[in-house]
């Protein structure tokens, strides 16, 4: 059952990570994303505070589902966890090239997902954008992402 929560999580993640990029990011919180879609960019950016934010759920869920009678929160702390490494493996290391791990990949999904990205920081303003997901996006990136 707790992987089987978890993994349910981890997929959730992906819609609460499109809802917040369209409307948290690009809406109120654009002041803190706008340094994100710069042409250039090094080092820490405002848009890093993300990270904090989306951290703290999961922490807490962590936190106490620590002990065995709440093993559930636990399971739901881990999805999230799971999820905020999976973003910062694609997001961060992949597209952004903030760490140099996966320079060149020919993996088709990996080059699908971030032809996507690209296409999301084409705009560089607050609307108009589009391709707010992160592992899931539109199969025709898929198919421009020939090997």
């Amino acid at each position: 059952m707790f992987l089987l929560i978890t993994l349910s999580v981890f997929l959730t993640m992906e819609g609460v990570s499109w809802s917040t990029h369209k409307y948290i990011m690009h809406g109120f919180g654009w002041f803190l994303h706008k340094d994100h879609h710069q042409p250039k960019y090094n080092g820490f950016e405002k848009n890093d505070a993300f990270f904090v934010i989306f951290a703290l759920p999961s922490m807490l869920f962590l936190y106490f589902g620590g002990d065995a009678q709440n093993t559930y929160l636990l399971a739901i702390g881990s999805g999230i966890l799971c999820y905020g490494i999976a973003y910062f493996l694609i997001h961060d290391v992949l597209i952004h090239q903030r760490f140099k791990w996966f320079k060149h990949t020919n993996n088709r999904y990996l080059k699908g997902v971030r032809k996507a990205h690209k296409i999301h920081h084409k705009n560089m303003g607050k609307e108009e954008s589009q391709c707010f997901g992160m592992l899931f996006v539109p199969f025709k990136y898929f198919k421009k992402a020939k090997i």
